[in-house]
């Protein structure tokens, strides 16, 4: 933020700033967590054959394919990831 802008709100409108900012770090921390799950579930139910789960038949994977392709790599490394009990905690 400018200084021109932090001059304009004053030592009131940060701290507001601040309170709001640390009252909605739970929301979007658990909004960002349901995304997350939700595109696992859609690369598990479109991409399932790949690791050896066929959900849906091919025909309805192919035509959502070219949605699923930029994230394909990254999905894999996330699913196959090694894994330990401090994941959990988070």
């Amino acid at each position: 933020m400018p200084d021109e802008e932090r001059k304009k709100l004053g030592f009131g409108g940060m701290l507001k700033g601040v309170m709001y900012g640390m009252a909605s770090h739970g929301n979007v921390t658990a909004a960002l967590r349901t995304r997350m799950y939700m595109e696992h579930l859609f690369m598990f139910i479109t991409l399932g054959d790949m690791l050896g789960i066929p959900v849906l038949p091919p025909y309805y994977s192919l035509r959502l394919l070219p949605y699923a392709v930029p994230n394909v790599k990254s999905w894999k490394q996330r699913v196959f990831r090694e894994r330990d009990f401090t994941d959990a905690l988070y």
